[in-house]
């Protein structure tokens, strides 16, 4: 793992920008430090979507339900919806923690199958579980509902949760549960190169990071 190479690194990095202080500014300065990292894509809040899809070929990611996942099924929908529109090629939806906690898994598919049905087939939908926030069988049972319903990704952590971010463990459970069927996002506390291949090396097939620049230098 030692000998992945920084382009290699570079494309399973999601560079992410989630502060809701951010600006204009800070965006573009996102987009130009994406392309010169050449990273696999650029993850920002709804309102930036059609910014970042006009001024970066790089893929677009968006974030749904964002960061508590108590939105209503129909509002997260929409806005995936119209993340999609404006040209994300992926959305980052944050599943209902209450959900989990309560066993509510039907209630978990449900809304899940909503953000589904809401974009195009092509659209990667990648599920936030919240997992250092969980047991780890409500991370197997997130894992396996998420699967059933259509995600392309199980992903870790919002990164705003005061239960922490990804942990190794958590994306080997997760990467245990879901196969290679699909993706691991570890997200959340990702700031050095170390640790990033030491996601990796756990199963995740992408990372989400606002210390790219740091990763790919280390």
């Amino acid at each position: 793992m030692e000998a992945l190479d920084r382009a290699t690194l570079a494309l399973v990095i999601d560079h992410t920008l989630l502060t809701p202080e951010a600006t204009s500014a800070d965006i573009v300065a996102l987009c130009a430090e994406a392309d010169e990292l050449a990273v696999g894509a650029v993850c920002v809040s709804p309102n930036w979507v059609s910014l970042v899809h006009k001024i970066t070929k790089i893929p677009v990611a968006s974030v749904v339900g964002f960061p508590s996942g108590s939105h209503l099924p129909g509002i997260k929908a929409a806005e995936a919806a119209q993340a999609v529109s404006d040209g994300a090629s992926e959305i980052d939806m944050v599943a209902n923690l209450g959900f989990v906690l309560d066993s509510m898994w039907l209630e978990l598919g449900d809304e899940i199958s909503a953000v589904r049905k809401s974009i195009s087939g092509s659209t990667k939908l990648k599920v936030i579980i919240e997992s250092a926030a969980l047991t780890d069988e409500q991370i197997v049972m997130s894992c396996r509902v998420a699967v059933a319903h259509g995600a392309d990704f199980v992903k870790t952590s919002t990164g705003f949760h005061k239960s922490g971010g990804a942990s190794v463990h958590a994306v080997q459970l997760m990467r245990a549960t879901v196969g290679n069927s699909i993706g691991v996002k570890a997200s959340g506390g990702i700031r050095t190169r170390e640790l990033a291949l030491e996601m990796i090396k756990a199963g995740a097939s992408r990372l989400g990071t606002s210390a790219t620049g740091e990763i790919l230098a280390g």
